[in-house]
């Protein structure tokens, strides 16, 4: 027994060790740096220099809105640590993705009580691509896994174990995960599900824990508006900015959402293949449908077979709720949903799957097994081939670096402004790494120099060509022309400087 309790610990261990690979390994090659990157340690650094607390956080790709400042703040160590190097807060998010390849198997063995389920959860989680592609660079939606199954976990425990304290917990999980992305608002139907049903019960029997309860809740309640204390500062020095998009956001919904949750149900097939296809399937489009199909059968299969009673104080239940709801949500959005869309269902959806695997491992009907181990094996293989260590990095940072660096060596310390064309990029990443460098940097707002660099990174629909361009940050700065340029990693860097009429 004893060597099977450490064999057991000998795989946990391989897989964590898998899973830092895969995130750390490289990072500074591999990680993103664009435009929300640079404007985030921008942020987080002038807090550092200045002292200066900000009331905000990132602002959403629509809607106007802006997030809750405490991903900023929980990036200041890194940041500070690194010693300003954007590779800091990469590093964390990277800590925290590792984090949760432990979290799911260390919640799968508490929820299951299966070791076999908890290291196919666990193992599946570290090699998916998708998972590692956003476990590697600083973002605000990537720290959004880690938190939601922290919330859910927190949930579990107050109210299915009735440690009704744990509900502290859980609110400041949820404020982390909703300082993530909005999207983790989709996790409170469940917890009010739960407590509603908790609530009842202890009243209609007249439980004393009733009121310990509804004790834990007010204080919850009252954690997570003490939360929101900087976004109302903001809102109240700028009249209602955020507070007012946000009601526009939920009351014209032409191209937003659709608060009729009936018309999300046709959507849900198509949102689990492409959730499986794109987690667990390593992006294979024939696997992908296959394995979603499979899942669904084999769980009703194990319904029926093992007259398995779906509960609803089971963890079971409330991962397939946790599912449901979560794939409700995202159908009633009516734009593209992308991967990252999916950041707050992450950590069930393996759950779920290894729940499937485990259960066709246990058969005596070799069948199931032969068929358990297969699948396995092939969604394995293709995780694996479409790794991201598979391409060539992507080297954005060192790039931007040494470009920085080269525009701040040309402009012989006399001060210069800064312009980029890009197509899905905008300037932060290199106004901040010039700023580390050089005081001789200025905004067109601010002051027009004598000398305009711009930067222009190729792209099919980009016309590299800064005279008489458009663009605000190149049309302000007036008549000019090109005194050099240059092309640095196939990126074109120009040098104008005025004409004299």
């Amino acid at each position: 027994m004893l060597k099977n309790l450490k064999s057991h610990y000998y795989l946990l261990f391989f897989i964590l060790l898998v899973a830092a690979f895969f995130r750390l390994y490289r990072i500074s090659d591999y990680m993103e740096f664009l435009g929300d990157q640079g404007r985030d340690v921008v942020v987080i650094s002038n807090f550092l220099k200045t002292g200066d607390p900000f009331f905000i956080g990132p602002q959403t790709s629509i809607g106007n809105m802006y997030l809750g400042p405490y991903y900023y703040y929980f990036m200041v160590p890194a940041l500070w640590l690194a010693g300003f190097d954007p590779v800091g807060p990469s590093i964390l998010v990277a800590l925290v993705g590792i984090a949760t390849v432990f979290l799911v198997y260390h919640i799968s063995l508490n929820w299951f009580s299966s070791v076999r389920l908890s290291l196919i959860a666990s193992f599946l989680y570290a090699i998916s691509p998708v998972v590692i592609k956003y476990s590697n660079f600083s973002w605000n939606p990537n720290i959004m896994p880690f938190f939601s199954l922290l919330f859910i976990y927190f949930i579990y425990q107050a109210l299915f174990k009735r440690l009704y304290h744990y509900l502290i917990y859980a609110t400041l999980a949820f404020i982390m995960v909703i300082n993530s992305h909005f999207l983790g608002l989709l996790l409170l139907p469940i917890a009010f599900i739960y407590w509603l049903h908790l609530i009842y019960i202890l009243y209609s029997t007249k439980n004393k824990h009733f009121y310990v309860l509804i004790r834990f809740t007010l204080v919850s309640i009252f954690i997570f508006m003490l939360s929101l204390t900087p976004q109302i500062l903001f809102d109240i020095k700028h009249q209602g900015q955020n507070f007012n998009s946000i009601v526009k956001f939920f009351t014209e919904r032409e191209t937003t959402v659709s608060i009729k949750p009936y018309k999300a149900l046709p959507l849900l097939p198509q949102l689990y293949d492409q959730l499986i296809t794109r987690l667990v399937a390593g992006k294979n489009t024939l696997i992908g449908p296959i394995l979603s199909i499979l899942s669904v059968l084999t769980l009703l299969l194990c319904f029926i077979k093992s007259k398995l009673k779906l509960n609803f104080k089971t963890p079971l239940f409330l991962c397939l709720l946790w599912l449901f709801i979560g794939l409700v949500g995202l159908g009633l959005y009516k734009q593209h949903v992308y991967d990252h869309y999916f950041g707050f269902i992450f950590p069930v959806v393996f759950i779920i799957i290894a729940f499937v695997f485990n259960w066709l491992l246990s058969q005596k009907l070799i069948l199931y097994r032969v068929i358990s181990v297969l699948a396995l094996f092939t969604i394995s293989l293709f995780s694996l081939l479409e790794n991201p260590f598979r391409y060539s990095p992507n080297k954005q940072l060192s790039t931007t670096k040494k470009i920085s660096q080269f525009i701040v060596n040309q402009s012989n310390n006399k001060p210069f402004n800064l312009a980029l064309l890009a197509k899905q990029n905008y300037d932060p990443p290199y106004r901040y790494l010039i700023n580390q460098n050089s005081i001789s940097l200025f905004s067109l707002h601010d002051k027009m120099t004598e000398q305009l660099f711009v930067i222009c990174e190729p792209n099919k629909d980009i016309d590299c060509q800064p005279i008489n361009n458009p663009f605000w940050d190149i049309a302000a700065f007036g008549w000019a022309k090109i005194d050099q340029q240059w092309q640095i990693d196939n990126i074109k860097i120009f040098k104008l400087v005025h004409t004299r009429t």
